[in-house]
Order: structure tokens, then C-alpha cells, then sequence
């Protein structure tokens, strides 16, 4: 019979007796955790800035509020249809932001103007109207591109400048007082001449605004 202090001293030897798994060595570090999945970037609310020559197609392609914009719209179709009977040859440029909610009331409102005559946003002969139309887009600072910012004088967006004989017969300021594509067709009928706007801070420094025949009422 084995006494129970002989048990103790024979529980100690087989623990001293049995190898260690691991001696000598450092625990092993846990796994590394899998790198979090980068948060996708916020949405930027700032519509893109398109500076210099551009097209409808371009404008429409960075800031799709655009699109959405003419398809509310509303122009008046006889005006619309008697752009293309003016007399040719003259030049219409148009200044604008594409971050400028004026300038994306105005000119989608003219686009689809020129959609319900089936004429394209250049006009020219191919393009279904006697006068052509060049875009030109500045910055928020309107200062770039700083040489058409400068040929036009320019101070507020949009701003159509309606040329014959490399001459300024008038323009369009901001906020055209009978509707983009009635205004225009006065300019270029010689219904109207000089400056057209209904911004009343144009109006109210002495630039008085020509009256340009009003739309007919339906």
C-alpha cells in the first residue's frame, strides 16, 4: 500500500517528466484581423464645373439636373418654330456655369426649344436654324476662361450675346423676362435691341431693359 505522501512525490515526478510543448518559444501572436473594407466615398452635391467651349452633350453628361430640367420645361413652340425664319448669318454666343441654377433654367429651356423644331443645340445650316450658337462655360468666380470672360464684360450667367457683322446687337442676362426662346427671337428679328433681363439689379443701376414684344397670350 501505497501512503499518500509516496502519491504526492510520484504526481510530481510524472509532471516534471513530461515534455512542454512550445518551450523556449514566445506564444504565437493571434491571427492578424482582415483589413476593413474602405467606406466609399461621399457623394459630392457640387455639380461639375465645365470651363471653355462645350456642348449640350457635355453639359448634359456631367450634371444630369440638366436633362431632368428641360424635360420640365416649356417653351413657346411659335417662338420656337420662328427662329428658323430669321434672317441668317448671325452668331449667338452663350456664357454659362453648369453649377448656375439660372443658367440651367435658361438654356435647357432653350434646348428644348430647339428640340420641339427639330434643330440642334450649334444650330447652323446642318443644324436646322439660320444663326449659329456657341457655349462657353466659366467658373463660379466667373473670371475663367478670363478671355471670353473679358471680350464679354461678363458679370452674371447666363449672358447670350447676339452678334451680325461681328457687331453686338444685344443680349440676354440671368433671367430672360419673356422666356429664353421668345427674347432671342427678338434679338434676332430686331424686335429688340440692347440688353434684355429681368434682374433688378441691372434694371434698378440705369441699364434699362428694351422692351421686347411680349409673348402672345393663349
Amino acid at each position: 500500500m501505497i501512503s499518500s505522501r509516496g502519491t504526492l512525490f510520484a504526481a510530481a515526478a510524472l509532471v516534471f517528466a513530461a515534455p512542454v510543448s512550445g518551450a523556449g518559444r514566445a506564444p504565437a501572436a493571434p491571427p492578424a484581423a482582415a483589413p476593413a473594407a474602405a467606406a466609399p466615398a461621399a457623394a459630392s452635391d457640387d455639380p461639375e464645373v465645365l470651363l471653355g467651349p462645350i456642348t449640350r452633350e457635355q453639359v448634359e453628361a456631367a450634371v444630369p439636373a440638366w436633362v431632368q430640367a428641360g424635360v420640365e420645361a416649356k417653351p413657346d413652340l411659335a417662338a420656337a418654330r420662328a427662329l428658323a425664319g430669321v434672317a441668317p448669318g448671325a452668331e449667338v454666343t452663350v456664357l454659362l456655369g453648369t453649377w448656375c441654377s439660372d443658367s440651367r433654367r435658361e438654356i435647357s429651356r432653350l434646348w428644348k426649344a430647339l428640340d420641339e423644331i427639330g434643330a440642334t443645340a450649334g444650330g447652323g445650316a446642318r443644324g436646322g436654324l439660320p444663326f449659329t450658337l456657341t457655349y462657353i462655360g466659366v467658373d463660379e468666380d466667373k473670371r475663367e476662361p478670363a478671355a471670353a470672360v473679358a471680350a464679354a464684360g461678363l458679370k452674371y450667367v447666363p449672358t447670350l450675346i447676339v452678334r451680325r457683322d461681328g457687331r453686338e446687337v444685344g443680349r440676354i442676362v440671368e433671367s430672360s423676362p419673356h422666356g429664353i426662346e421668345h427674347d432671342l427671337l427678338a434679338l434676332l428679328s430686331g424686335k429688340a435691341a440692347g440688353l434684355l433681363t429681368a434682374n433688378p439689379k441691372l434694371t434698378a443701376a440705369g441699364s434699362a431693359s428694351p422692351s421686347a414684344a411680349p409673348p402672345p397670350r393663349r
